[in-house]
């Protein structure tokens, strides 16, 4: 594990990633706070190929991305080819659609509607990944519907992306949902939770109150590739807070 595999999951930066111009700009401040890598969600209207000549021009890689869920659904091939473009492996989901939550049935169609996406990237070499929220943990029939995601989705075809914010929001333990999910997951999220005022903030990775000795460690144990800091909503100001991040890893990753 080095510091080369840290990431910015962009979506932490969307207000400035409105326009090709201000995306290309952002892009630059970020290769300058050090980070080598970036997740693609939240950037507004970019062609394909230009995103690929500025990351490239930058020396920056796209370790994944979030794909909305329309376009598996009804423009695959097109994401294939996006995802080639940017030799980018990871196909991420950021959340299951509305109309699959709250019930063991739901999830039930959705493994089933997910199903042909993720073996058609699979063959077309790229990896579906599902990043959690915390409504997952809600159980029925006592099981969690992360646990019924992990147990009734094929290894190789369904992968993960957790977020260590909302594993731990659910009231479950980040690092032994790393090790749950071993072999099914490249691209991790670290996200810190503090709590102000009586309440649980995003915060920067190192200063609020998840474990990261187990989580890292653990994340070491499984064979994490790449480490995705994100911070849904800053304080001040979002590029400070992936800097402050950064700075707290890389001296963990020395």
């Amino acid at each position: 594990m080095d510091d080369l595999h840290l990431a910015v999951q962009l979506y932490t930066l969307r207000e400035h990633l409105k326009t090709p111009e201000r995306i290309e700009a952002t892009l630059r401040r970020v290769r300058g706070l050090g980070y080598r890598s970036v997740q693609v969600s939240g950037v507004g209207p970019i062609r394909p190929e230009r995103l690929q000549a500025i990351v490239t021009e930058l020396g920056l890689s796209i370790c994944a991305t979030h794909t909305p869920f329309e376009r598996l659904r009804n423009d695959l091939p097109a994401v294939i080819e996006e995802h080639r473009l940017w030799d980018c492996r990871h196909v991420g989901l950021g959340a299951m659609p509305q109309e699959y939550r709250g019930s063991r049935e739901g999830l039930r169609r959705f493994a089933a509607d997910v199903a042909p996406i993720a073996r058609t990237l699979r063959e077309a070499g790229l990896r579906f990944v599902y990043h959690n929220h915390h409504f997952e943990f809600e159980r029925f029939d006592g099981v969690s519907g992360m646990e019924y995601l992990l147990e009734s989705t094929d290894p190789q075809d369904f992968g993960f992306l957790l977020d260590t914010y909302w594993v731990q929001a659910a009231g479950a333990d980040p690092a032994a949902w790393v090790r749950r999910v071993a072999g099914r997951m490249d691209v991790v999220h670290l996200k810190d939770m503090a709590v102000v005022g009586g309440q649980a903030v995003y915060a920067e990775v190192g200063s609020g109150n998840l474990d990261w000795d187990g989580i890292l460690a653990a994340c070491r144990e499984t064979g994490v590739t790449w480490y995705a800091v994100e911070q849904d909503d800053c304080i001040g100001d979002p590029f400070e807070s992936v800097a402050k991040s950064r700075a707290y890893l890389a001296k963990r990753f020395r």
